[in-house]
């Protein structure tokens, strides 16, 4: 009898515009498990920040991380998708150690495509001002971090059954 591996609890990061609010609950469906929305986690303070324009510092980022993991955390072993921008390294860290089995789909996009992108949407509070420090402060994943990349060209159900199938290579046992 084949056992069916424990559900993922994915964090879908990337930079502004790369479709995070997009994919994230297509994938969250796709893999039958709750979707929470990363934005709904910022302190207002944060929101007033990034409305302004102003980048949000690491101080500001630290509560609104640790209220990520900890819905993280609460899904361990149930399974889950949240988005969350997790440019840097220390704030996958620091989602990890919340919730040590996170995984993360870090969707990729060249700048022109994603700045296109933000252009259209309506009513998000990131202006495309920010995208070039979220470029700048862009740490990819790096080889010891669970999780994929998945490029983000094409529709959202393309882009979505790109990131399942990451995902489900991430299970297969190793040769």
């Amino acid at each position: 009898m084949q056992h069916s591996p424990t559900p993922h609890v994915v964090v879908v990061m990337g930079v502004a515009g790369t479709g995070k609010t997009t994919i994230g609950p297509l994938l969250a469906a796709r893999l039958g498990v709750p979707y929470a929305e990363g934005d709904d986690f910022h302190p207002q303070a944060n929101i007033a920040k990034m409305s302004a324009g102003t980048p949000l510092t690491d101080e500001d980022r630290w509560p609104w991380l640790d209220a990520i993991g900890h819905w993280a955390h609460g899904r361990a072993g149930l399974g889950g998708v949240v988005s969350s921008s997790a440019l840097k390294r220390v704030y996958r860290d620091r989602l990890r150690a919340a919730a040590p089995g996170v995984v993360f789909v870090h969707l990729t996009g060249d700048r022109e495509l994603i700045e296109n992108r933000m252009s259209h949407r309506k009513g998000h509070f990131m202006p495309t001002a920010l995208l070039d420090s979220q470029f700048a402060t862009l740490q990819p994943l790096a080889a010891d971090e669970a999780g994929v990349d998945v490029d983000v060209s094409g529709e959202p159900a393309e882009i979505t059954e790109r990131a399942v199938t990451a995902l489900a290579a991430l299970e297969a046992p190793r040769p």
